[in-house]
């Protein structure tokens, strides 16, 4: 029983570099196609990879006229927030199920 815990320490410890990536934009990609064999760190690429689409959309909606304004100011809020969450829950070495965020990201094979 303890060794499943040792692999599972393991895991963790050799994802975290990359999962840590996962959330810093367009990085996201590093640990999805080097890393898709570390569970911790794909888990977290895949939530990265969700809140790198939504600063691609809030920079694309941030163009309409006032409107965009306000998008790009709340987008850049919550996706820093989301980001600087994540990264403190892979230095933690937790699996961080984002609200609204984690469902989009399971649903996502690669």
């Amino acid at each position: 029983m303890e060794e499943k815990f040792l692999d599972v320490d393991k895991e963790i410890m050799e994802g975290k570099p990359f999962a840590l990536l996962a959330y810093i934009s367009i990085l996201c990609f590093v640990p999805l196609f080097l890393k898709k064999d570390n569970r911790f760190a794909f888990f977290h690429a895949k939530q990265g990879l969700v809140l790198f689409i939504g600063e691609v959309l809030t920079a694309i909606l941030s163009v309409i006229p006032f409107f965009g304004l306000i998008i790009k100011f709340l987008g850049i809020a919550l996706f820093s927030i989301l980001s600087a969450v994540g990264i403190i829950q892979v230095l933690m070495g937790q699996y961080w199920k984002m609200p609204y965020v984690y469902p989009i990201a399971e649903k996502i094979n690669i």
